[in-house]
């Protein structure tokens, strides 16, 4: 049984698709993998790469690749990157001319979430936030049993209502949305039903102070091993 290619980009060595050569030279796709998506895939990549035709499309992918360089200085001893991410987000977000703001934030963040508020206002912003408890609805009406509280049973546990705060930012009319530090699978509903431009300022890493790549760089060490050890 012959098994059937699919994109694995993250086990490639060639990065065709990031060559080192000069402009107007062709990057040499034939050298790519197997398993690279633009063998396997060009009719996706083509019909893709035709929506930045469309002018606002462009216009926001312009600005992105714009931010980007500008997140980086050239100096005598050489290139160094210069903005962190909350600043990104304040330029960029002047870039593209939006005056509200939206941030949907977990509960547990909400010092987080204040600063942050206090940074978007300072810079001439008007802010919505709505956390991951509005509604305020128990959790039995998702099904959750008393023994899978986290407070312990016999207590009102109100639910994570990720879709509440998509709905709320959307009728706010806010012209960006920006995440911080939802749930795994809470962030996800809300990346469905947010029907507005989004971006993600923290996800939720509860042991790592919100940086789960810290799990990453400790993979291969004795700290965090287990992650490498095979799932029968």
């Amino acid at each position: 049984m012959v098994k059937k290619l699919y994109p694995v980009c993250a086990r490639c060595t060639k990065a065709v698709c990031y060559p080192q050569i000069k402009s107007g030279e062709e990057p040499p796709i034939d050298e790519a993998p197997a398993f690279c998506p633009m063998k396997l895939m060009p009719e996706v990549i083509e019909k893709a790469t035709a929506e930045y035709d469309r002018p606002e499309v462009k216009e926001f992918a312009r600005l992105a690749s714009v931010q980007e360089f500008e997140c980086y200085e050239q100096l005598p001893e050489g290139r160094r990157t210069k903005i962190p991410r909350v600043e990104e987000l304040i330029q960029f977000a002047g870039k593209c001319g939006y005056q509200r703001l939206g941030i949907a934030f977990c509960t547990g963040l909400t010092n987080e979430a204040r600063i942050l508020t206090d940074v978007l206002e300072h810079k001439g912003f008007e802010v919505v936030s709505v956390r991951c408890k509005v509604g305020a609805t128990p959790k039995e009406r998702i099904g959750i049993r008393e023994e899978e509280k986290i407070q312990g049973p016999g207590w009102l546990e109100t639910m994570c209502s990720p879709i509440v705060q998509a709905e709320i930012l959307n009728a706010a009319g806010v012209d960006l949305a920006i995440m911080l530090g939802l749930c795994i699978g809470h962030d996800t509903l809300f990346i469905k039903y947010c029907r507005v431009p989004m971006t993600v300022i923290a996800v939720k890493d509860r042991v790592f102070g919100h940086n789960p790549l810290a799990a990453l760089y400790l993979a291969n060490t004795g700290y965090y091993g287990r992650l490498m050890t095979k799932t029968k």
